[in-house]
């Protein structure tokens, strides 16, 4: 593991010049193969120290992470063409990448903890130094404030893990249910519901997105959202008799959140403001999943997580395409271009069917493991799944047929068909979506 580490370490050097970003982009899609083809077959810890080691899931969500870091730098041509401080934008991003890469691979809760909020420091960086509109600084402090506040009584719930089970290595937190009480069951679950985030803790999200450059908002919906529900996968072992007992709060809120969420969705006509609020949509999904706590709810919200990481990045992709032609994320300037961009239409398309878990994506498995897990769990909520799933279909044709069809806004004139950098950048967040598919072993059989 420490291997992984030290390569990206040691790209950070070749921050110091700007024409260097093609040659990080290579390295980085290069580590992203060697780490593939390291694949735990064994469906146990592998590749342990006494920092880092790995799992299946650990393996996943880094593999996504180095994936969409390195999307984001291929994404970000815009910085590099105008030398906005380029050398340093590459730094932030390789020291994203590392202290995602720790976090996801630390075998420790409290180093996992200090990963996971070092994680913000480079996120804040990327919104307050090249976001859009100076409302990028009050997007920052929301994203701060919320996520630091709801860790702190994390940070005491690990300490108080520590001082009873005399242990904080994750494999060996289980059992233990009989020494903690509900308050600490909310320390330690709350933070978690804030970083991916659940319904009326989720107002961060929006405005980071819609301030965020488009790498920011790539990794914040590809990797970033992950966190929280990495985290209650990995707290849950401590927690087992508390999740049955209080399961059906947060199944409750996330779900009926989630469709008046999507109702939110229908209203918007920012994109990027339509594109985060779908991801709240969606992660409300994983979260019922999570709480549950049988298998298939735990196995497809690990599924779901991958895939709207491939599938939300992509579309924050698609929109930033349009920014950069049109100077606007309004759905009222972006329409009618299928008469533009003919060629970017298919991109649309195809992500969109994506994002409503259409065949053959990843998100399609996600979504009907967790439907049948939390049907399963009570019949009742199949009325709001049968709304959250129609809603989520409704906004996403809304999106697309906004966007492309109509008339063209009178303001634009011409505009470029698109550049081979970016028909390679979408085609590198759908293919994997799609041919993860055919190995549903690995996303499904891993618990």
């Amino acid at each position: 593991m420490l291997s992984f580490l030290y390569f990206l370490i040691f790209l950070t050097p070749l921050c110091i010049s700007s024409g260097f970003w093609w040659l990080i982009c290579s390295l980085l899609f290069f580590i992203s193969f060697i780490y593939f083809f390291s694949f735990p077959y064994f469906f146990c810890w592998g590749g342990l120290g006494y920092v880092f080691g790995c799992d299946l899931i650990s393996y996943g969500l880094v593999l996504l992470s180095l994936w969409i870091c390195v999307l984001m730098i291929l994404a970000s041509e815009s910085v590099f063409r105008v030398g906005y401080f380029s050398g340093f934008f590459t730094f932030v991003v390789i020291a994203l990448t590392i202290m995602l890469y720790c976090t996801f691979s630390s075998i420790s809760l409290l180093s996992f903890y200090i990963f996971f909020e070092s994680s913000l420091i480079p996120t804040l960086f990327l919104i307050l130094g090249w976001g859009y509109q100076p409302e990028r600084v009050q997007a920052g402090i929301y994203l701060l404030f919320y996520t630091l506040l709801a860790s702190l009584p994390l940070l005491v719930g690990i300490l108080f893990v520590y001082n009873s089970l005399g242990s904080l290595c994750l494999f060996l937190l289980r059992g233990g249910d009989s020494l903690f009480g509900g308050l600490f069951y909310i320390c330690m679950v709350f933070a978690f519901l804030v970083s991916m985030p659940m319904f009326m803790v989720h107002l961060w999200l929006p405005s980071a997105h819609v301030e965020a450059p488009v790498a920011g908002s790539m990794i914040l919906a590809g990797v970033l959202l992950k966190l929280g529900g990495y985290g209650l996968l990995r707290v849950f072992p401590v927690l087992f008799s508390f999740g049955f007992k209080f399961g059906i709060v947060w199944v409750a809120l996330s779900l009926v959140g989630g469709l008046f969420v999507s109702l939110f969705c229908m209203r918007q006509t920012d994109l990027k403001s339509l594109i985060a609020y779908s991801s709240v949509a969606h992660m409300s999904m994983v979260i019922g999943g999570i709480m549950t706590l049988n298998y298939w709810g735990v196995c497809s919200s690990f599924a779901l997580m991958v895939a709207h990481g491939l599938c939300s990045s992509g579309l924050f992709c698609l929109s930033n395409i349009s920014y950069e032609r049109f100077g606007s994320r309004s759905l009222l300037v972006n329409s009618g271009l299928i008469n533009l961009m003919p060629s970017m239409a298919m991109w649309w398309f195809l992500l969109s069917a994506c994002n409503m878990a259409a065949p053959p994506s990843l998100n399609l498995l996600g979504e009907i493991g967790l439907l049948s897990s939390l049907v399963s769990w009570s019949w009742c909520l199949m009325f709001v799944l049968i709304f959250l799933s129609f809603f989520s279909a409704a906004y996403t044709l809304y999106m697309y047929s906004y966007s492309q069809h109509g008339f063209i806004y009178s303001g634009v004139y011409s505009c470029s068909l698109g550049y081979v950098r970016e028909f390679l950048l979408l085609f590198l967040h759908w293919f994997p979506l799609n041919l993860i598919i055919l190995s549903v072993d690995v996303t499904v059989f891993w618990v």
